[in-house]
């Protein structure tokens, strides 16, 4: 006999999703890792085009150009969307890849505050919700 999780549903796939605001925050999340892939799509072709566009800082403890971090958030940003496009399709990789990915690209916006602080504190804010609303929804049956 199997064993109901309450506010679990079954999807087509046969698994588990959570209910409520986890199970919601599933497809928001969703929706964000698109969003932000493509907002890292365009930051990547911003720095790569025109190194002018973002102030530079002095004399940062990261030594890069902003060219090579622009490429940096476009491949990243290529990646998120693809994994936002897998976790709309219910893939199991895109669960675990948009955890990882969400999380380097924290990474890569918590480096990239001295040039953007406003906008990389707003994708760090998106990126932490993802982790959570992924980490969250996810439920393991033995069905």
């Amino acid at each position: 006999m199997s064993q109901h999780t309450p506010g679990a549903q079954r999807t087509a796939g046969g698994h588990r999703s959570g209910g409520g605001v986890a199970g919601g925050g599933t497809i928001l999340a969703a929706v964000l890792l698109c969003l932000a892939g493509l907002l890292g799509i365009l930051q990547g072709i911003t720095a790569i085009a025109n190194d002018d566009v973002y102030a530079r800082v002095g004399d940062y403890l990261f030594e890069f150009d902003l060219t090579a971090w622009g490429w940096i958030h476009l491949i990243i940003g290529v990646l998120v969307v693809l994994t936002g496009v897998g976790l709309f399709k219910d893939a199991n990789w895109a669960r675990a890849g948009g955890i990882t990915l969400a999380g380097l690209s924290a990474v890569a916006n918590f480096i990239w505050l001295p040039y953007q602080p406003w906008w990389a504190l707003t994708l760090l804010a998106i990126d932490v919700f993802i982790i959570w609303a992924l980490c969250a929804s996810w439920s393991h049956t033995t069905d």
